[in-house]
């Protein structure tokens, strides 16, 4: 295997360059999750791999809650599915909480805190409301429980992590939350062990090929546990050692036809960088770290030409239109030209008319 095998199988796993789901919660199962606080992005992370999509499919989705947005596996938001919300929160919550303790006792939340905040979150949303941040403010100032912003941050999280609330439908550009046991009906429940082999096989089914320590990053879980669940992977993953690494994917007959020339405007903290600790088939530091703005390319716009980062990109707005604002490292060629126009249109029609979010 070469470095762009890595790249063509990742694009083929990750559904980038092949497109048989249809509707962004099976796409979204199928990933296990995907990083979502970027919203506008993490739409469009959708509808790159949905190519018959529009944004406003994906909003509907997440409106009607067929998506959900919640954290877990790491202390940020998610996309994940109402049947797989429940098992992936009880297996990764006790890590980021783990990961949170600092900013806790900094915060000077105490179990009690969370376990009083929990109770006025529950009370407040019961009966099927959906309620924004703000009004679930007012109701923790009623009960005199100190919530600035930081602090009312991780109050919500740790709800999130404890399984109490869960994203509900946004008003107007507002987000809600909702209690996570009446917006999502219940399913059979995973003992450990069985979540931790179902989320290594989604792992390595969709981000393949990849390391322990891809996963490791990835899922926030220990190295122990992420060997573990990578010990109950059955014969159909291939193990492949590359310079050293041992990498670990699915055998698919697929490969051999999947295309090794996608290029595609790719949205910050997609999973296509975000799945991987060891990014250098995609992108070469040594020549292309100076044009990153926050140092890394998976928290930036970038545009990938042939599956590898070669430029950035950012958008503007306004009642003519989107415009996209393309920026490669270096001069493309004529043909990578033209993919780079390619992927603007597919961004754009993508869009539609749904353009509220700016830059």
């Amino acid at each position: 295997m070469t470095p762009s095998d890595i790249i063509r199988y990742r694009l083929w796993n990750q559904h980038i360059t092949q497109a048989h789901l249809i509707k962004p919660q099976q796409l979204v199962q199928y990933l296990g999750a995907m990083q979502a606080q970027e919203y506008a992005m993490a739409k469009w992370a959708i509808g790159l791999r949905l190519p018959s999509l529009h944004d406003e499919d994906v909003e509907k989705a997440f409106n009607k809650g067929s998506i959900l947005r919640t954290h877990l596996l790491r202390p940020t938001w998610h996309f994940v599915s109402p049947a797989d919300i429940r098992w992936i929160l009880k297996l990764t919550a006790p890590r980021v909480n783990a990961a949170s303790s600092f900013m806790y006792r900094k915060m000077e939340l105490t179990d009690a805190i969370f376990k009083r905040g929990n109770a006025i979150f529950e009370k407040t949303l019961q009966g099927g409301n959906f309620l924004t941040r703000t009004t679930l403010k007012e109701a923790l100032d009623r009960a005199k429980i100190v919530n600035s912003e930081f602090r009312l941050s991780y109050l919500l999280m740790r709800a999130e992590l404890d399984g109490i609330i869960c994203s509900g439908p946004r008003v107007g550009k507002q987000f809600t939350y909702a209690l996570l046991e009446e917006r999502v009906p219940m399913v059979k429940a995973f003992t450990r062990d069985e979540s931790l082999a179902e989320l290594t096989n989604r792992y390595f089914t969709s981000r393949g090929p990849a390391t322990l320590q891809d996963f490791v990053i990835w899922s926030g879980l220990t190295v122990k546990d992420a060997k573990e669940g990578i010990d109950t992977l059955g014969s159909k993953f291939i193990r492949e050692k590359i310079d050293g690494k041992e990498f670990i994917f699915k055998n698919n007959s697929g490969y051999t036809n999947a295309p090794t020339n996608a290029s595609f405007l790719m949205p910050d903290y997609d999973e296509y960088g975000m799945s991987y600790k060891d990014r250098s088939a995609i992108f070469d530091n040594d020549n292309h770290s100076k044009h990153v703005s926050r140092g890394n390319p998976i928290f930036n716009r970038m545009i990938i030409i042939n599956g590898k980062v070669e430029g950035t990109w950012h958008r503007t707005t306004s009642k003519k239109g989107t415009v996209i604002n393309s920026f490669p490292f270096s001069k493309l060629s004529k043909q990578s030209q033209q993919s780079l126009r390619l992927a603007e249109n597919k961004y754009k029609l993508f869009l539609g008319s749904n353009v509220e979010e700016n830059g």
